[in-house]
């Protein structure tokens, strides 16, 4: 008896493995189809939110180099800047759900700032796709170079 039971358990009553042999392939496409609009407009059009950088000092706009690398409060500013702008594409923590790169990998040095500040400012755009939108019209300096000087803080090679 007990083996019967074990037996039942280990494999689904028949009723459902007949459902799951109904699902048509035009049928399996329907849902997928639905799960990938549904992930692209996840994201959609969203309205960046404002990041207030009063209590940072001044920049010329001149800077290829984080000059807030270490900054307490630049760091405390990127985390919330990036948690409410960057974080549903680029993922929590600056970890990648697969939309867009982990940030983790950035290395903290003067060549990937030039990077970053480059690509968050004019966007990226491949073959006339839009996968970044330019936020130089969105974010003052201050407020990438915030962003920037807490992903040092999350930095991991290994990533």
């Amino acid at each position: 008896m007990a083996r019967a039971e074990h037996s039942a358990r280990a494999h689904p009553p028949d009723d459902l493995q007949m459902n799951m042999k109904k699902m048509s392939l035009p049928s399996a496409l329907l849902l997928l189809s639905g799960l990938v609009v549904s992930a692209v407009f996840a994201h959609g059009d969203v309205t960046p939110q404002t990041v207030d950088t009063a209590e940072l000092e001044e920049l010329t706009g001149e800077e290829v180099e984080n000059p807030y690398r270490g900054n307490e409060k630049a760091i405390e500013i990127g985390a919330s800047a990036y948690n409410q702008n960057c974080a549903r594409c680029h993922g929590l923590g600056a970890v990648s759900g697969g939309i867009a790169p982990d940030l983790r990998k950035l290395p903290p040095d003067a060549a990937t700032d030039e990077y970053f500040i480059e690509k968050v400012r004019n966007g990226v755009i491949r073959n006339g796709v839009t996968y970044m939108p330019p936020f130089a019209d969105t974010f003052n300096d201050q407020a990438i170079w915030a962003i920037r000087a807490w992903l040092d803080t999350v930095y991991d090679e290994d990533a």
